[in-house]
């Protein structure tokens, strides 16, 4: 697994091509290992990957958390928002969450929008 995730806006057709782009290296006999979240657009990218998360992303990559509520606690926040943005990122893949702890898995996030 790469330690970067490629977050980009685009549709289920660039999604597609990512996919096949991949296949073919991975044919070829090239090693593919790459992590894509895409958005339909950017006020989803936007309204997913806000300041504060990304403030709790890079805390959760600097330290090692326990609990969402001891994170909570870290961040100064209220627990219920701080619940709701660690399940977000969660589905996104940005987080993963074990029995005992809360992880951040890559150590870039690389966002591109096309204006």
């Amino acid at each position: 697994m790469s330690d970067k995730v490629e977050v980009h806006v685009g549709t289920l057709e660039d999604m597609g091509q990512r996919f096949i782009d991949a296949w073919h290296r991975a044919e070829r006999g090239e090693a593919v290992s790459e992590t894509h979240v895409t958005f339909h657009d950017l006020p989803a990218l936007l309204a997913a990957l806000t300041p504060k998360r990304l403030d709790l992303l890079r805390y959760v990559r600097h330290h090692q958390v326990r609990t969402v509520k001891a994170l909570a606690t870290d961040l100064r926040r209220d627990y219920k928002n701080v619940h709701k943005d660690v399940e977000e990122l969660t589905k996104l893949g940005l987080l993963a969450r074990t029995a005992d702890q809360v992880v951040a898995p890559y150590a870039e996030v690389d966002a591109r929008f096309v204006l």
